[in-house]
């Protein structure tokens, strides 16, 4: 089913990973597969750029991404891995290629259509994303003093934790050499529809975004962004970005001022996290509470804890599983939550016991890495009968870490097996692994 990309070419470097087939949508004219390692078959994305002249400025814009992404660390950046660039790739006289290899992330439009959300709960999920993505504009724009270009729907990827990364560097640029000849956000400008570029971009007047504020042009984006997310779709036209009633009423100020018409006046993201409502809920404040948990006196998480378990039942089932639970068994782990942080984490044990049927490895890693924290209110029956049969799995799975930690997890688990599962099963399974 894989594919090696070192068997893209006869000779020369190569990327030590594999590849599947391309999702169906990313950012600009790039291509994102799914992949892996070839050392522990660790999941990654591979960002695929091709052109047939080394001298296209899409090629030449991708290479200053690469390099761009490479350098910037930042929780809601995407997470650089590795890089290749080769003058002729697929075979001999081929066309030139750039690979990135990232974190494992999906298009953030796929994500919303396997979520699935109603209305309320794709709402709440939406302030969360747009929380983190308004989190990595402000950090290049305020603490940095870098221009991204280009923030818009395809610039955004989600995490195995659903978590939203911005990417899409290729024309990020430093605001103080926004004027300068070199700069990428000059001469890469046409490679930007005409839809999400503000005024002073699309009039070609640098001299001016140099004047302006170092957020205006990526405020000008994240209004853009807004638009998409709330209209369910990428801008056709500019024209779109005029339709309002899509916009909830809560963001509906801020929205307009983040695509205010003179870039001074623009809002800047700093502030738009500080005072829009649409960030204060629930979701939002138990993510940001777990995960300053350090910064937490006792008594604030005593508190804060007891009553965890009524708001995990108003959030969204795929959140509270994939990201609130992980950093609640972490918190536990390392000592850093009370033992009334047990509670809530008690109270959903039987989706705990659903979700080791789930295929997912980055769910079943998850899992098995925070076992210890739920195993023990685990009656053996619901062990031996529900746990087990889909754990085995991991005794053969390919990728070898899973294996590991599969192996690992009978020390925990084996108390509570009956005596037949341990005979016919268990010992079976660890007697292929000697």
């Amino acid at each position: 089913m894989f594919k090696s990309l070192s068997s893209l070419w006869s000779s020369g470097p190569s990327l030590n990973y594999s590849v599947e087939e391309p999702f169906g949508s990313a950012f600009g004219t790039w291509i994102h597969y799914s992949g892996k390692s070839k050392e522990d078959e660790s999941e990654v994305s591979v960002f695929k750029m091709q052109c047939s002249d080394v001298l296209d400025p899409r090629m030449i814009a991708a290479k200053n991404g690469v390099k761009r992404l490479r350098t910037i660390k930042h929780p809601n950046v995407l997470e650089f891995k590795d890089s290749l660039e080769l003058e002729q790739g697929e075979k001999s006289g081929g066309e030139p290629v750039i690979y990135l290899v990232t974190e494992p992330v999906k298009p953030l439009k796929q994500v919303l259509r396997e979520l699935n959300l109603d209305s309320s709960a794709k709402e709440q999920y939406l302030s969360w994303g747009l929380h983190q993505i308004t989190k990595a504009v402000s950090f290049l724009s305020n603490d940095c003093k870098l221009i991204h270009g280009n923030v818009c729907l395809d610039a955004i990827v989600v995490t195995e934790q659903l978590d939203w990364k911005l990417h899409g560097f290729d024309m990020l640029t430093e605001y103080d050499q926004a004027d300068a000849y070199d700069s990428p956000l000059k001469l890469y400008s046409n490679t930007v529809a005409e839809q999400y570029k503000c005024e002073e971009v699309r009039k070609g007047d640098y001299a001016l975004v140099k004047r302006s504020p170092p957020w205006a042009v990526d405020s000008w984006g994240l209004g853009c962004l807004v638009q998409e997310l709330f209209r369910g779709g990428e801008l056709s036209k500019m024209d779109e970005l005029r339709d309002t009633k899509v916009i909830p009423p809560v963001v509906l100020k801020d929205y307009t001022r983040l695509l205010g018409s003179n870039p001074n006046k623009r809002l800047n993201p700093s502030k738009l996290l500080e005072t829009n409502e649409f960030f204060m809920n629930k979701l939002v404040d138990t993510i940001r509470f777990l995960e300053d948990l350090n910064l937490k006196d006792s008594a604030e998480k005593e508190n804060y804890f007891r009553r965890l378990p009524i708001v995990l039942e108003t959030l969204v089932d795929a959140i509270a599983q994939k990201k609130v639970l992980p950093l609640l068994a972490k918190a536990l782990e390392f000592g850093s939550a009370p033992a009334v942080a047990l509670d809530p984490l008690l109270q959903v044990v039987p989706c705990l016991v659903k979700l080791y049927a789930s295929t997912d490895r980055q769910i079943r890693t998850t899992l098995l890495t925070n076992m210890d924290t739920y195993i023990e209110h685990m009656s053996p029956t619901v062990v031996d009968e529900q746990v087990f049969p889909n754990l085995a799995s991991g005794f053969t799975d390919a990728t070898p870490f899973l294996r590991e930690l599969t192996l690992k997890s009978t020390l925990a688990l084996a108390p509570k097996l009956s005596q037949r599962t341990i005979n016919q099963n268990l010992l079976k399974h660890l007697a292929k692994l000697q």
